[in-house]
C-alpha cells in the first residue's frame, strides 16, 4: 500500500519529501536573518567569547542552524552538546558526560579543569553547547558562570553557546544574574521569515527535493506565511498537508484554495495567534 507521502511524491515527481519534520543542517534556508545568526555563531567561536547566545521562537530554525554550525567545526575545537537540559538538573555532570568524561569521581570542576588544560596543550579550544537552554534554572546558570572562571595556560577558558527560546533572554537579564549576563559577549534572535522569504524558502525546499520551485503559487505561499508567521517548522507542516491535499485532488500544483481548505478543515494546529481567528 502506498503511504500518503509516497503518493504525493509520485504525483508531483519529487525525489524526497520537501518538508520533512526533522531538522536538516543541509537544508538551511539562508535568509538575511539566518546568515546574520550564523555569522554571530562564527564570531563568538573565533573571538573566544565566553558566552554566545542564540534565541528564537519555537520552529524558527535554531536547531537546524546549530546543526550546520556544529558540522562545520574543525579539529581545533572539542565540543560537547547537551540537547535538552531538564529543569532542576545539575548541569556540570551533564557537561562532563557530553565531553566524554563520564561521571567524575570527584569535583566536576576539577575534571573539567584538567580536560581544559589538556585541550589547551594540544592546541584545541573547549566549547560547551546547550540547546533548549531556556530550561536552565538560576542555579545552573550560576554554575555555568563559575565554569567560566576556569582558565588554561594563556588565559583561555571554556566557551559556552546557549541556544533557546525567548525565556532564556529574560532569565539572563534577571537582576540576580547580572554577573552571568556580563559574560555574554554576543547574541542574536531569530524570528519568522518575511513574506518574500517564506516564498523563497518553500521554493528552495521544493527544488532540493527535485521539484519545481513554482509548485506552490505565490498566493498559496502568502496564505502559508500569514498562517505560520513565517516560522520554518509550521511552514513545513502546513506545506506538507497542502501537498497531500493537492495530490489527493489530482491537482497539478498547490493553489491558494488548497491551503485555505487545509486550514478550514482544522487539521493544522500550529497557527500563529494572529491567524487563529478565522481561515484566510
Amino acid at each position: 500500500m502506498i503511504q500518503a507521502d509516497q503518493r504525493y511524491l509520485e504525483h508531483f515527481g519529487l525525489a524526497a519529501p520537501p518538508f520533512g519534520p526533522a531538522p536538516d543542517p543541509g537544508l538551511v534556508y539562508w535568509s538575511p536573518s539566518h546568515r546574520m545568526a550564523a555569522a554571530v555563531l562564527d564570531y563568538g567561536l573565533a573571538s573566544g567569547a565566553p558566552v554566545t547566545v542564540l534565541t528564537g521562537e519555537i520552529g524558527s530554525g535554531k536547531t537546524t542552524l546549530l546543526g550546520h554550525f556544529l558540522d562545520g567545526l574543525d579539529a581545533g575545537v572539542t565540543a560537547g552538546l547537551i540537547a535538552t537540559p531538564r529543569p532542576g538538573d545539575a548541569i556540570l555532570p551533564r557537561i562532563c558526560a557530553a565531553l566524554g568524561l563520564g561521571a567524575p569521581a570527584g569535583d566536576p570542576f576539577d575534571a573539567l579543569g584538567a580536560l581544559m588544560q589538556a585541550e589547551a596543550r594540544a592546541g584545541r579550544r573547549l566549547l560547551v553547547v546547550i540547546d533548549e537552554a531556556q530550561n536552565l534554572g538560576p542555579d545552573a546558570l550560576e554554575e555555568l558562570r563559575l565554569l567560566g572562571n576556569l582558565t588554561a595556560e594563556g588565559g583561555a577558558g571554556p566557551q559556552l553557546l546557549l541556544v533557546g527560546q525567548p525565556p532564556l533572554l529574560r532569565a539572563i537579564r534577571a537582576p540576580e544574574l547580572a554577573p552571568f549576563a556580563q559574560r555574554v559577549a554576543v547574541g542574536r534572535h531569530l524570528g519568522g521569515l518575511g513574506l518574500d522569504e517564506t516564498g523563497g524558502y518553500i521554493a528552495a525546499r521544493l527544488q532540493a527535493a527535485g521539484g519545481g520551485p513554482a509548485l506552490f503559487s505565490r498566493q498559496a505561499a502568502e496564505v502559508v506565511h500569514r498562517a505560520t508567521g513565517g516560522l520554518p517548522r509550521p511552514v513545513n507542516q502546513l506545506c506538507d498537508l497542502a501537498l497531500t491535499y493537492a495530490a489527493a485532488a489530482g491537482a497539478p500544483d498547490v493553489r491558494r484554495a488548497t491551503v485555505v481548505e487545509v486550514l478550514r478543515d482544522g487539521i493544522f494546529f500550529a497557527l500563529v495567534p494572529e491567524a487563529s481567528g478565522d481561515a484566510p
